[in-house]
């Protein structure tokens, strides 16, 4: 067997309908097994996908695990020769699979290999490269510097931005959203660390396999990846969690650097957490009902059906194709076009802030969105 997918889920039903759709496509001339992991989402996430994924190998946890586990459980049974780690709210392409296994068979050394990750408008996620967090990376991420210096390969390390995202690069760390390993290496790992809850796995992971001997290498494959986190950036508890995770990290890699480092992340912890009650504070002085501006935009309909694609998606007015000026919802009809077809019209015409793009999914009668993450 070839290839082994393995997707943790947790209430986000119709964006894993839609991943498992894409690896389907993907999956087509592959010899392989998909596992969907569910974290006790407490909807009908499994029996809808078992009714149009039949073929699909459903594991239904009693509890939220977490991620590390959750995912270790299908990983400890793969049966392929590469295992692919895959977030529910994701769309892959038969050219990823295709040229990340290619790839791992002319490049010995390589124990892992991520994708280029778009959202679903088409921009670039800078988590698809980066670099180990070093002290020095990490207090340029925590204290802004990386922001404030994108391009710096002095400062901005930890996203990498001033390395092509459009050529191969031998990195340090991948997502855990997309992560095509080498079987052998995770069983051999022992896959994710359980102590890691929720972020930091992926890091984790990826340093070990640096350890190991192999490399960690970005693909510029594109793939989209909507983010859907269940909690926001700017919140205390993305905050908290995450920052609780890096110093997992520090403590099991870095031990001598604990008495510099864990003051310093303290310290970023309470700026973050003090940034983001200050954002809840102004939003509670100054409420406001305005929409996202999106939604007040003009629709565009890219489909074969378009008036048809309009009455079942509720759409009074709409266009046929996108106009050079102008603010616009596009709508994608999926049944029109492949899953690798559509990611490459998101990518040429994705990335600016006039376009937002959706994804009629005919089957369910709905539209996939980034806002549903």
């Amino acid at each position: 067997m070839e290839l082994t997918v393995v997707i943790v889920n947790y209430r986000v039903k119709y964006l894993l309908e839609q991943t498992l759709r894409s690896v389907e496509q993907a999956m087509q001339g592959i010899t392989g097994e998909v596992v969907v992991v569910d974290n006790l989402s407490g909807d009908d996430s499994i029996a809808f996908s078992r009714e149009r994924h039949p073929q699909v190998t459903y594991i239904e946890n009693q509890e939220n695990v977490g991620f590390a586990r959750a995912n270790n459980q299908a990983i400890m049974q793969a049966r392929g020769e590469y295992t692919l780690i895959l977030n529910p709210d994701t769309i892959i392409t038969a050219r990823c699979l295709q040229e990340g296994m290619a790839w791992m068979r002319s490049h010995p050394k390589c124990g892992a290999i991520g994708a280029r990750m778009m959202d679903g408008n088409g921009v670039f996620l800078p988590e698809s490269k980066r670099a180990f967090p070093t002290p020095w990376v990490s207090f340029c991420k925590i204290f802004g510097l990386s922001k404030l210096f994108p391009r710096s390969p002095w400062f901005a390390k930890y996203h990498l931005r001033y390395l092509s995202d459009e050529e191969p690069q031998c990195i340090d760390i991948l997502s855990g959203a997309y992560m095509l390993c080498r079987t052998a290496v995770l069983q051999q790992l022992g896959g994710f660390d359980e102590d890691f809850f929720m972020y930091g796995e992926d890091i984790d992971l990826s340093y070990r396999i640096v350890k190991a001997g192999y490399e960690n290498w970005f693909l510029p494959t594109p793939m989209v990846h909507y983010k859907g986190e269940s909690t926001h950036k700017d919140s205390m508890r993305y905050v908290r969690v995450f920052y609780d995770a890096m110093l997992i990290f520090y403590r099991k890699h870095f031990p001598r650097f604990n008495v510099i480092f864990y003051p310093i992340v303290k310290l970023g912890v309470i700026v973050r957490a003090g940034l983001a009650m200050a954002k809840r504070l102004i939003k509670r002085i100054l409420p406001t009902s305005r929409k996202p501006a999106s939604e007040s935009w003009p629709w565009v309909i890219i489909s074969d059906r378009p008036s048809e694609v309009a009455q079942v998606a509720g759409i009074p007015i709409f266009q046929d194709s996108i106009p050079p000026k102008g603010n616009y919802n596009v709508l994608i009809d999926d049944r029109d076009i492949s899953c690798g077809q559509l990611i490459d019209y998101i990518k040429a015409h994705g990335g600016i802030d006039r376009l937002a793009f959706h994804i009629f999914a005919d089957r369910h009668g709905i539209i996939i969105s980034p806002k549903m993450s």
